[in-house]
């Protein structure tokens, strides 16, 4: 594979001490430093992380990692400020237009510029006015939540806000002329998963599918010894599209069913924080679950390793195009319940999940009961699946192993 000395890799958000966005613009501009000599342009609030962390990790490999701090006048910030959600939106957009004036100010020299995040598929990168190579990518969009499994939970506004996001995303995917030339300039363009290019329309010879999900480090432990108790777990935002409200009423389901002598050794942990906690907890009194179901703020890496640990199953409802927390639950050896989409569904395979079809949504919530009852009843089945949970997280969310079929890209094109 021919090895490409100098990249431009853009990243809105990069930050080496988090996950999602800035953990993904962090792993893959590192792994892609092992080959290549990379110069990234990020936002100046990421200086102070970056700064401390090559401070206190000396690695050769940080030699290879150039990093320039970029950001608009302090009217945008204001107004990007000013305006919450629509703003970062804006923003963002704002931020790549400008971009490569600063290139050509820094007179930064590269063979291939690459547009690393946001995963947002709707805005359009402008790295093809610096005429090089053009790579775009991972990114990525949340589908439309089915209406059965939002407005008669959530509400009308949830469901209005939903497809209107939706709608927006649309008009700026196939009314933006910058977003078509975005299509047509990149080489090749980075998708979370198989549903993405519904969206995008881009031609099939330039997506590569490529999770924007890895674990930071691979357990390398033997399956973990089987707990007294029986212990749910599910992790993220308390927001309507992770679906907690699906599996709060599955799990209550799945308790109702089992005898008072079983009942005493399962148990519901939630982690997060979010808009709708008060509905969850709401939902929990109602399901009459509330002595059996502990909800945890957000926590250190540390305690959150523990709670994997100690947890038997991850049950997790969501809707969303990604679904960040589902190869960590499986490097901790813990089978998945989910349901079969584009999002979670794509991130683990029959070996160590169960996946639920969409449907009516009472059928729904049946279904991860049962699921949670099979796992439950079927102690040999359950380490079955939680011995292939480790093998398949060691196989697939290696940041390495996504570096290198970003590098085989670069090749086959450059």
């Amino acid at each position: 594979m021919k090895n490409i000395k100098q990249i431009l890799l853009t990243a809105y958000a990069v930050n080496p001490y988090k996950g999602s966005e800035d953990g993904t613009g962090w792993n893959i501009s590192r792994e892609l430093a092992k080959n290549n000599n990379v110069h990234i342009i990020t936002r100046k609030n990421n200086q102070q992380a970056i700064d401390r962390y090559l401070k206190e990790n000396n690695d050769p490999i940080h030699n290879n990692m150039n990093f320039y701090y970029y950001d608009l006048p302090w009217l945008f910030m204001f107004w990007k400020k000013k305006l919450g959600e629509r703003g970062y939106v804006l923003y963002f957009y704002l931020w790549q237009l400008c971009l490569p004036i600063f290139v050509k100010i820094k007179g930064l020299k590269f063979d291939i510029a690459h547009a690393v995040n946001f995963h947002s598929d709707s805005h359009p990168q402008f790295l093809w006015t610096l005429g090089k190579p053009v790579f775009w990518g991972p990114i990525g969009h949340h589908p439309l939540v089915p209406k059965n499994y939002l407005i008669s939970i959530y509400g009308k506004k949830s469901y209005i806000k939903d497809r209107l996001y939706n709608f927006v995303k649309f008009m700026m995917r196939n009314f933006d002329p910058f977003y078509y030339i975005s299509k047509w300039t990149a080489k090749r363009i980075f998708v979370i998963n198989s549903g993405v290019n519904q969206a995008v329309k881009a031609k099939k010879s330039k997506i590569i599918i490529l999770p924007a999900v890895a674990n930071r480090v691979i357990k390398k432990t033997e399956v973990k010894q089987e707990q007294k108790l029986f212990t749910v777990l599910a992790v993220g935002r308390f927001v309507y599209m992770k679906g907690f409200d699906v599996t709060i009423r599955a799990f209550s389901k799945f308790y109702h069913n089992l005898t008072p002598k079983n009942r005493v050794n399962v148990r519901l942990k939630l982690v997060g924080k979010g808009e709708e906690l008060e509905r969850m907890e709401n939902i929990i009194r109602q399901e009459k679950i509330e002595k059996i179901v502990e909800i945890i703020p957000w926590v250190e890496k540390e305690k959150m390793e523990q709670i994997y640990l100690t947890s038997t199953v991850f049950c997790f409802g969501s809707h969303e195009g990604a679904g960040m927390v589902i190869p960590e639950a499986l490097s901790y050896g813990l089978p998945v319940v989910c349901f079969k989409n584009f999002g979670p569904g794509e991130l683990c395979d029959s070996t160590c999940s169960i996946k639920i079809q969409y449907g009516e949504y009472n059928h729904s919530v049946n279904q991860f009961a049962r699921a949670l009852g099979k796992l439950f009843f079927n102690k040999s089945e359950r380490i079955a699946y939680s011995k292939a949970a480790i093998n398949y997280s060691q196989t697939h969310f290696h940041w390495e192993s996504k570096a290198d079929i970003i590098n085989t890209a670069y090749s086959l094109v450059s």
